[in-house]
């Protein structure tokens, strides 16, 4: 299955780009799924469909779904707390009427993380379009469950659960309490929900596609998300240019200002990304006619895999070189920070903790430059850890 993901800047107009592919996709006899994240449905307003917790046919080939996300929340803690009945009843807590919970900060993430991963598992359709939240929040969400698993991994490191059946004797002996059984199991769950939500994101048929008004803040918005996605090594399709103004506005016409700076925008980012300009109706956009009427692009077949490789420079220069694409980086905004067998790359207001190829742990740091939109990162052999010749 494909999936394409939709974001960028608020009020972009990216919840009605998401419906327009998606139709688009559906009318070119694509099995389509849209998933929508807004707890309001914006999503149909858009379609002139009513969407919500159970999937909604829309028209032949098209599907939409708006997961619940409260009662997701209301489940998952009810599941824990039957889970957990033994220790809550020995410590006379009193058990939550799920009523009365409400969906704490971060649920609403969760709930399309869990969407995306049953949506993809489920394998009812040929593609998934996901209206995605406003970029900042997007990017955080995409970088979820590696980071999540990553701490998972820190805290209850894999190596270390082959000894669960000693842990009553390291109990004893130690005079300390070890890690229960359930605490081992709840970890091993949540890392397989995690990984299989980010197998979603990270596989080759998966692309996010950005939607920006042309001007100076749309241009602003696309950089820094760009830079967000590069670091997160995701591929990136198609840039839609939405409500494009049409170029017959009168000389003495007020929106001549505003159709300028689009032009300008356009022509840069014409020059750097693949762009596909939506025009503006004159309206909010409401119904099938009008999204059709958008002529939004369906699936893309042009975006290319995101790379990271590792030159090899032994013999010409003694050191091996990591090439990271962070297009739009400033140099006086990029830090690096070797942890053992990982490196922290921070560009501008993003990090991402990145585990080094297995060549590179044999080796040391030896420094960096930034070049036309590429880090390049030089490693040089330690002596003590690189295979030597005899």
């Amino acid at each position: 299955m494909r999936t394409i993901l939709i974001t960028g800047p608020g009020g972009s107009g990216r919840t009605t780009v998401a419906a327009a592919t998606a139709l688009a996709a559906a009318r070119q006899g694509t099995r389509t799924l849209l998933l929508g994240t807004d707890r309001d449905d914006t999503l149909g307003a858009a379609l002139g469909v009513r969407t919500g917790p159970a999937p909604t046919p829309v028209e032949p080939g098209l599907t939409a779904w708006r997961p619940d996300a409260a009662q997701g929340f209301r489940d998952g803690l009810a599941a824990l707390q039957d889970r957990a009945s033994s220790a809550l009843d020995l410590l006379g807590a009193a058990r939550l009427d799920p009523e009365e919970l409400t969906p704490l900060p971060g649920a609403d993430e969760l709930a399309l993380l869990r969407a995306l991963r049953d949506a993809a598992l489920a394998e009812e359709h040929d593609l998934l379009v996901v209206d995605l939240p406003p970029a900042p929040r997007a990017l955080a969400l995409l970088a979820a469950p590696e980071e999540l698993r990553r701490c998972l991994r820190r805290l209850l490191p894999p190596e270390r659960q082959a000894a669960r059946a000693l842990r009553p004797v390291l109990g004893r002996l130690a005079g300390v309490p070890m890690p229960a059984e359930a605490l081992y199991e709840a970890a091993a769950r949540w890392d397989l929900e995690l990984a299989a939500a980010e197998a979603v994101v990270a596989d080759r048929n998966t692309v996010v596609r950005l939607v920006a008004e042309p001007g100076p803040a749309g241009d602003d918005a696309v950089r820094a998300t760009v830079l967000g996605l590069a670091l997160r090594g995701l591929r990136t399709d198609l840039l839609v240019a939405n409500r494009v103004l049409p170029e017959d506005v009168p000389a003495d016409s007020w929106l001549t200002g505003p159709l300028a700076q689009q032009r300008k925008t356009l022509e840069e980012w014409r020059d750097t990304h693949d762009v596909r300009a939506l025009p503006h109706l004159g309206h909010d956009p409401r119904g099938a006619d009008d999204l059709a009427a958008l002529g939004a692009p369906g699936v893309h077949a042009g975006a290319a895999p995101v790379e990271w490789p590792v030159t090899d420079r032994l013999a010409e220069d003694g050191v091996l070189v990591w090439r990271i694409p962070l297009p739009g980086a400033v140099r006086e905004e990029l830090d690096l920070v070797r942890r053992g067998d990982e490196l922290v790359v921070a560009a501008g207001p993003f990090r991402r903790i990145v585990p080094l190829p297995s060549a590179l742990r044999r080796c040391t740091v030896a420094g960096a430059a930034l070049r036309e939109g590429t880090l390049a990162v030089r490693f040089a052999p330690d002596p003590a850890l690189w295979p030597q010749a005899r």
